[in-house]
């Protein structure tokens, strides 16, 4: 579904597909999206999560079901013919969830987009932004800490970093752009392991683009050597951050790694017109950290 519908590279806009459970409304990037399906009911797996439904084969390939409304502790629609599947593909995982209805797509700009705040913004948090649209307000999931949550073995593999072997303790200056405060704490951990010990955490593209403009203000921009960042991000996203450093004079050589759910052949060509030293996908945590190694070593 995504195919066609993507935006120009680093404009900072997205598509968001807006949907229901039990009434209320949530959103979720097209980019993610492979297909939307009417709702079959799957067959049971035993001894499953209690939020998995079970499995379904719409074609040549078996896709897990993954009920929402049990992952937000909501009844369910009572309609079920009625309902839809939200096939979606990221983290090289192809996942479908079960929804109440899908009402279409918006044009929006990671801009509009607002941080949940304190109360809501901690590891337990299933929300990564919160916009307005028509007068409603849209809650954008974070999917990928949902299938965290049920499957963790989708998550960083630590042990990758432990199959690098010894490795010297290093404080060059890394600026790691993630929003997600699950993955920024297990990314921050990763690099650390690995030897990183000067690593700069941010939530967001404005927020490191703020950063980075700090230091050249006060001539200390030789304290980031290299950029790791996301693409799905409140505010300002990883495509367009990127763009705004290959752009600018003071920043252009410093190395940008793009590390997401989202890298596919279409945004690895959107990240590559961008300039992006290297791209690849979560939760690839062991290539990361070569990559680094290879382009700090470079320069």
């Amino acid at each position: 579904m995504a195919e066609g519908i993507l935006l120009e590279s680093g404009t900072n806009e997205l598509e968001l597909l807006e949907f229901t459970v039990n009434g209320n409304y949530y959103g979720i990037n097209v980019a993610k999206v492979k297909e939307i399906l009417p709702y079959t009911k799957p067959t049971l797996i035993p001894n499953a999560h209690r939020c998995i439904e079970g499995v379904f084969m719409p074609r040549d390939s078996i896709i897990t079901a993954v009920d929402l409304a049990r992952v937000l502790n909501m009844p369910p629609s009572g309609k079920e013919m009625y309902d839809m599947y939200i096939v979606t593909a990221f983290n090289k995982l192809s996942v479908a969830f079960h929804v109440h209805t899908v009402n279409g797509i918006h044009r929006i700009s990671w801009n509009d987009i607002n941080k949940p705040d304190d109360t809501l913004g901690d590891e337990s948090c299933v929300a990564t932004g919160i916009v307005r649209i028509d007068g409603k307000l849209i809650v954008i999931l974070d999917f990928e800490k949902i299938i965290f949550d049920i499957s963790p073995i989708t998550g960083l593999n630590k042990k990758e970093i432990t199959q690098l072997g010894p490795r010297e303790r290093s404080t060059i200056p890394i600026l790691m752009v993630e929003d997600s405060h699950l993955l920024s704490a297990q990314i921050h951990e990763c690099l650390t392991q690995a030897g990183y010990s000067n690593v700069v955490a941010k939530q967001d593209g404005f927020e490191a683009w703020e950063y980075l403009n700090n230091l050249k203000q006060n001539k200390m921009v030789g304290q980031c050597k290299c950029i790791i960042t996301d693409i799905e991000m409140p505010k300002m996203d990883g495509h367009r951050l990127t763009k705004l450093v290959k752009e600018d004079e003071d920043f252009k050589d410093i190395p940008v790694i793009i590390f997401s759910s989202l890298v596919n052949e279409d945004m690895r060509r959107k990240g590559e017109s961008l300039g992006a030293d290297a791209q690849l996908s979560k939760p690839e945590i062991g290539k990361l950290v070569s990559i680094v190694d290879s382009l700090l070593s470079k320069k």
